[in-house]
């Protein structure tokens, strides 16, 4: 297995054995108290406008992978009537 170094000084590793070491060394107020720390000083939230600009890249994805399935649907749906019409 290949150690790979952290670019800053002082994350630990993301390795999974020494997450579950520090871990089990943990009571659950040393849990939540690590948890708010990462969230508020570690996490880089997105601005507002990357957050909107976001939301709508997912709408109008979603929108075309809708119309997609659409057409996809009408196209078998007209293909099994034909075929349907040939059998009876």
């Amino acid at each position: 297995m290949v150690e790979h170094w952290s670019p800053k000084p002082g994350v630990g590793s993301s390795s999974l054995s020494s997450r579950a070491v520090n871990f089990s060394n943990m009571n659950i107020k040393g849990y939540f108290q690590e948890s708010y720390t990462e969230l508020v000083h570690k996490v880089t939230w997105p601005t507002w406008t990357e957050l909107q600009n976001s939301a709508v890249l997912v709408m109008v994805a979603s929108l075309i992978f809708a119309l997609i399935v659409a057409g996809m649907d009408a196209a078998f749906s007209k293909i099994m009537e034909f075929i349907y019409s040939l059998l009876y």
